[in-house]
């Protein structure tokens, strides 16, 4: 049974967008088009080329907001307020979800590359406040993104977890590389799966996974 791969794990660590909420919700729709306004802006240019260098930096650095840190000096805390800016009217309460999430052993924390004030919005949409023992943004990795193992490091010793006695749920799998060289059970997220030797599990819904862990 896959709950015996997890009979050890004392932290549950998840992402957030397209993870603790279906892709269906399209958040990231949003956001995008944010971030391709913001860099129109900041950087005065037209929307396909400001759209080009999302892509480029999402690609190059693990980020938009990393590419454009380490490529033109950015201030992150502005471009933050700015892409996280969104509807959330998407989003609907998970009362399953919740119970399940309340249901695993130990502690439970979010890591995401937004920003925590961003996370807490979200979380709260999804009837899941109250449930996470801690909500780590990009800011707390000194806004050094996932998939770089130093910004999972810093948020992990900043929590005191030990990555022997944790698991990983995230939807990109390159951000599951990282937890898995430093011991974490890995579980991709996702409608299809990515096989790969750094993911552990695949499970196209959350909920259900945690299901077979729970109930």
């Amino acid at each position: 049974m896959v709950r015996t791969n997890f009979h050890h794990v004392t932290t549950w660590v998840f992402d957030l967008d397209n993870t603790l909420y279906p892709p269906s919700a399209r958040l990231f729709d949003q956001i995008e088009v944010r971030m391709i306004d913001w860099v129109m802006e900041a950087l005065r240019v037209d929307r396909p080329e400001a759209d080009r260098l999302r892509r480029h930096y999402w690609m190059t650095y693990g980020t938009t907001l990393a590419g454009l840190m380490a490529e033109h000096g950015v201030d992150p805390a502005p471009y933050l307020t700015h892409v996280h800016d969104i509807s959330f009217d998407s989003l609907v309460a998970d009362a399953v979800l919740a119970r399940r999430i309340a249901a695993l052993p130990g502690r439970r924390i979010v890591y995401t590359n937004g920003c925590a004030p961003y996370a807490e919005r979200v979380i709260a949409a999804r009837g899941l406040s109250g449930l996470f023992d801690a909500v780590y943004g990009v800011e707390h990795a000194g806004f050094r993104p996932k998939p770089e193992r130093r910004a999972f490091e810093t948020v992990f010793a900043s929590d005191g977890l030990d990555p022997a006695r944790a698991a990983m749920f995230e939807d990109d799998p390159r951000n599951l590389a990282a937890p898995h060289e430093m011991g974490m059970r890995t579980v991709h997220i996702a409608p299809e799966p990515e096989p790969a030797e750094h993911i552990h599990h695949h499970a196209e819904d959350l909920s259900e996974f945690l299901g077979r862990l729970i109930d």
